[in-house]
């Protein structure tokens, strides 16, 4: 069977990947990321992997009418969505009591708001479909706070509540609810850190995790997922 895929944040690092992972069992693919160079490059990279099919979105998600536009796209697209990854999301670091004016609210918009707005705009089209599940790309900051990134760990707490909160809701609507929590893994977000690349997770891992918890029997789901580097946090 053919899936629709839906994943945010899709261009580069995990949220490629992830998309890179379903496009091998050769499923219909929307990915989602701001940059347009990037989304095209993206698109040839699964089309090449096997996706059945792969349609590109350009949208800043921190922006709840650029979400609408998605959904509207979105739905056009598909009269069903069995997947949808809520990977967009933002890291700034700082403290809260000295960062900008304006962070805070930029990364609960990016980080939280984009997948409140999204599986909300396309829940109907996941409720009673086969197999139908959203992934939220919580964090390792979603359990433990990180004193150089308060604001960000604020976040990723937030969209682990709103994780926990879905799978209640999801349950009458057959649609499963994961939480991912991926620690330190090898994406540009860590560009420039004088590190080797064996300290990190690969983002294939991350990929290959969810779509494992996607394969399961559909009576059963992984509430919660939790992977670290096998030497510990960074």
């Amino acid at each position: 069977m053919k899936f629709n895929v839906v994943v945010t944040g899709a261009s580069r690092g995990i949220g490629f990947a992830v998309a890179k992972r379903f496009a091998t069992g050769g499923h219909h693919l929307v990915i989602v990321a701001r940059n347009a160079m990037d989304l095209d490059s993206a698109k040839e990279g699964l089309l090449q992997a096997g996706a059945a099919s792969v349609t590109p979105l350009v949208a800043d998600l921190s922006s709840t009418e650029a979400i609408s536009d998605c959904v509207t796209h979105i739905k056009a697209r598909f009269s069903e969505v069995h997947v949808l990854v809520n990977n967009a999301g933002l890291f700034l670091g700082g403290t809260m009591m000295e960062e900008p004016s304006g962070q805070f609210q930029h990364l609960l918009n990016t980080n939280v708001i984009s997948a409140y707005e999204m599986t909300r705009g396309l829940w109907s089209s996941m409720q009673g479909v086969a197999r139908a599940h959203v992934f939220n790309m919580c964090s390792i900051a979603s359990v433990t706070a990180y004193a150089a990134g308060g604001s960000y760990s604020v976040a990723k707490f937030a969209l682990m509540g709103f994780s926990k909160s879905l799978r209640l809701e999801g349950m009458p609507h057959g649609i499963r609810v994961s939480a991912v929590l991926p620690g330190a893994t090898l994406t540009d977000s860590w560009a420039g850190v004088d590190l080797p690349a064996s300290r990190f997770m690969d983002p294939a891992d991350v990929a290959e995790t969810i779509h494992t918890a996607f394969e399961i029997n559909e009576q059963t789901v992984m509430e919660e997922v939790l992977l670290r580097p096998l030497l510990g946090d960074i």
